[in-house]
């Protein structure tokens, strides 16, 4: 069966996004245009329109697949087996991992990912939203199984962000950072399951 010449191919975005992805690691984005990208891929802009409507719309789907990229092993965690302190635990460390992989372990495509990130606040605000409801979830798990004490389900949960935005805010994880074992981190959750666990969060 032939594909509709209207219908992109299924694997069509995922090669333009890889494509826009190595282009922006190595031009930045001052200097990637969708011409770049289409040219880079041997094929015409019109192919890259077919599927995002604009350069601030394939803008936007790069950093949105950066983002999305922490979000299987963080779900596994929220889902998998252990206790909710357990998860809270394994969860920031994780992310923690993730965020400063990102920012020290290659701080070229960062940069980039920087300077895009104020462009499409809309992607931030569904990554942000999608950590809160990740937490809210756990918290919620630990309540039902009489752990956790508190009132207010979302104000608990942004308490817990709040405290631990040094240990993976791309700003200030680099300064925070402390090894591998992460022990102020370690530290910081141990103080925010104390209060969840004593209801002094509440």
């Amino acid at each position: 069966m032939t594909t509709s010449p209207d219908i992109p191919p299924p694997d069509l975005r995922e090669r333009i996004l890889t494509a826009a992805e190595e282009m922006l690691r190595r031009y930045g984005p001052a200097k990637t245009s969708v011409v770049d990208v289409a040219r880079h891929l041997n094929m015409s802009h019109g192919n890259i329109y077919r599927v995002f409507a604009s350069k601030e719309a394939l803008r936007a789907a790069v950093v949105d697949r950066w983002l999305a990229r922490a979000h299987a092993p963080l779900t596994a965690i929220v889902t998998g087996p252990g206790t909710p302190p357990e998860k809270l635990i394994a969860w920031f460390t994780c992310l923690a991992d993730q965020k400063l992989a990102k920012v020290a372990g290659d701080p070229e495509l960062f940069a980039t990912y920087q300077a895009l990130l104020h462009q499409v606040p809309e992607v931030i605000d569904r990554h942000l939203a999608w950590l809160a409801e990740q937490v809210r979830a756990m918290l919620a798990e630990g309540r039902d199984a009489g752990l956790f004490r508190f009132q207010d389900l979302d104000a608990a949960a942004q308490a817990v962000l709040d405290a631990t935005l040094p240990f993976r805010h791309p700003d200030m994880i680099v300064a925070t950072n402390d090894g591998p074992e992460h022990r102020k981190l370690r530290a910081v959750l141990a103080l925010v399951i104390a209060g969840l666990t004593s209801g002094a969060l509440a």
